[in-house]
């Protein structure tokens, strides 16, 4: 079956061209010209040589170059690699080599770790603008391309590369199946989008949320995408109140910060009528606390990269419960497993499984890897989890974030929980350090509110009281802000 993901532009842009499509500052871009710019990009790319089928990486922030690169090389009939814009050199250079990208779209504002990356790759760059030789938004005024090039709904549409938390970062192979049904179809059917929503586009675009659920999602079903490129409380209050936002997405991060904004009340945010939440578990003293200030129900979800990506949500018609990530969603499964791939009964600690049309065709050149991922069908996402007898999951915390204190498995989501209810307390991680005798102990690292004070025995005091003996922190540390990534989440790794 013939199925290019690019048809979610081409088809919005027929039927409505006139239309915003993209917002930036005071620059409106309508279907039309952004298709447009994609059909330009796509020859542009074949008269570079390019193959369809051929690997293209993006290395672009929330600007209107990366729709425009991302359409163009669907259109193209090629593959996105969208790269994270804070990698290093190195790690540029890993990502175009592995996965065999034949060229980089770079912008300016990464030029020197995209340029080191592409030359130690030996891969060419075409940057987004003002630089020397072809720019990207040269091509997208050139020739345009006569028609969609025609790809299999099985055929590899884009190339997203997880974290690497355990070693090198790996490509999880999306099709254009996979993206567009949950681009057109899932979000849809959780939120029913329309040609008059306005979608904030603060979460990277070179990220799987931002990226299906925000920009894909709301180009194919008419509405206009308003880009952030760099998050903070008093932009996005502006730009809600300034265009009438109607969708806001983003992690708890970033909801902890618009809650905490001390001008947040002077804003008009009425125009709000979905608030989702993913990337990470979700604080419910955080939920519950912006509920109370902001008139819009959050409604959390749970996916992955693997997963294209969302896998489950709660939605507006079906009983939500604090902390919870939802139920499955259309055509998807969910299953929670034992450690010999048997489900468990409701209410019974598990690895979350899933499988349906959601599924990635597996990681690129990772044949290890996908052995051990995909087992007898199902998707092992690598977290823990529990299923409720109503149907709705819950995380406990992920597999590889458990720690094994001297032979007791301690989920630090739990103790994080307690930690943000404490009321000088702002942000919480919970890790396993090594300990000679009981083989890792827990500490927590913590950051306490601007005029408060604790200290370390105050907060091994006040957890030791809400959980069992095993679980509390021994240890504390205390920052100023807890390390993240470009998406808001904090990077446990970074932390000891």
């Amino acid at each position: 079956m013939s199925l290019n993901l690019g048809t979610i532009l081409m088809g919005t842009a027929s039927e409505r061209g006139d239309h915003p499509a993209m917002i930036i500052g005071e620059l409106s871009i309508s279907y039309a010209e952004l298709h447009r710019g994609a059909q330009g990009i796509a020859q542009g790319l074949l008269d570079l040589g390019l193959q369809p089928g051929d690997k293209v990486s993006v290395m672009q922030p929330n600007v209107p170059q990366f729709p425009l690169s991302y359409f163009g090389i669907l259109y193209a009939g090629m593959t996105v690699v969208p790269l994270n814009v804070l990698l290093t050199g190195e790690e540029v250079q890993y990502h175009l080599e592995d996965s065999e990208s034949k060229l980089l779209i770079g912008h300016p504002m990464f030029e020197a770790s995209a340029k080191a990356g592409a030359s130690a790759a030996g891969v060419d760059v075409v940057w987004a603008e003002g630089t020397d030789g072809r720019s990207l938004m040269d091509m997208a005024a050139g020739e345009p391309i006569e028609r969609l090039h025609p790809t299999g709904a099985d055929d590899t549409a884009v190339i997203l590369y997880t974290s690497g938390t355990t070693g090198r970062a790996k490509g999880a192979e999306l099709s254009h199946s996979n993206v567009f049904v949950n681009s057109v179809d899932v979000v849809p059917r959780l939120i029913p989008l329309q040609g008059d929503d306005v979608s904030l586009a603060t979460l990277p675009l070179f990220h799987t949320f931002g990226q299906t659920v925000v920009m894909n999602a709301t180009l194919a079903t008419g509405g206009t995408v308003v880009l952030l490129p760099r998050f903070t409380p008093e932009d996005a209050f502006g730009l809600i109140q300034k265009h009438g936002v109607t969708m806001f997405a983003g992690v708890p991060t970033m909801y902890f910060g618009l809650l905490h904004y001390p001008d947040g009340d002077s804003y008009d945010v009425s125009s709000l009528r979905y608030a989702l939440v993913g990337g990470a578990a979700m604080p419910v003293e955080v939920m519950k606390a912006f509920e109370e200030r902001f008139p819009v129900e959050i409604l959390e979800g749970y996916g992955l990269s693997e997963t294209s990506p969302v896998a489950s949500f709660n939605v507006p018609h079906k009983p939500r419960n604090a902390g919870s990530i939802g139920y499955p969603v259309w055509g998807v499964e969910m299953a929670i497993m034992d450690e010999d791939d048997n489900e468990v009964e409701d209410g019974e600690r598990g690895e979350i499984c899933i499988r349906g049309h959601n599924i990635m065709k597996g990681y690129w050149k990772r044949p290890e890897a996908n052995a051990e991922t995909m087992k007898n069908g199902w998707f092992h996402s690598g977290d823990i989890g529990i299923r409720n007898p109503e149907g709705w999951f819950s995380i406990v915390d992920r597999v590889k974030d458990m720690i094994i204190r001297g032979g007791y498995n301690v989920y630090p989501r739990e103790i994080e929980e307690v930690l943000y209810a404490h009321p000088a307390i702002t942000e919480a991680a919970v890790i396993g350090v090594p300990h000679e005798e009981y083989g890792e102990e827990v500490r927590a690292v913590i950051v306490v509110a601007e005029g408060q004070e604790l200290t370390e025995a105050e907060v091994i005091a006040y957890t030791r009281e809400h959980v069992a003996a095993y679980k509390y922190p021994r240890t504390v540390g205390f920052l100023d802000t807890l390390p993240k990534g470009p998406t808001g989440k904090i990077l446990k790794r970074e932390l000891s």
